[in-house]
């Protein structure tokens, strides 16, 4: 079994910080893309930022110059620094892994989500 869970949600100001963390743990041979969305009320789920296992990254256009994805390799974890934080950043962000098991199975696995609100 694989379990990915996430942590670091929370309230915060407009112009403010927050740094989300995932790991993933289990019975994982290796990982390659890892992945953060988020959806907000009434909308659908969008692509923020993904990395490669080699550390490549793409970011969705609005969250460039201000967010940036980062991994430990090491310990199956992705990180989401969030900076100059703006108020339609607000919603349910996920994190996402495309795993390899132990037994050789490979699919993609997704976190429960943690809230972030940014206020006006």
């Amino acid at each position: 079994q694989v379990q990915v869970l996430e942590s670091g949600g929370g309230l915060v100001q407009t112009g403010g910080s927050l740094r989300l963390s995932c790991a993933a743990s289990g019975s994982i041979f290796s990982i390659n893309a890892m992945d953060w969305y988020r959806q907000a009320p009434g909308k659908s789920r969008e692509m923020v930022a993904t990395i490669s296992s080699g550390g490549s990254t793409v970011y969705a256009d609005s969250v460039k110059g201000r967010f940036t994805i980062s991994r430990d390799n090491a310990k199956n974890s992705v990180y989401l620094q969030m900076d100059k934080l703006k108020p339609q950043d607000t919603a349910v962000y996920y994190c996402r892994a495309d795993i390899r098991s132990s037994t050789w199975a490979y699919f993609s696995s997704w976190g429960q989500g943690t809230q972030v609100t940014v206020s006006s």
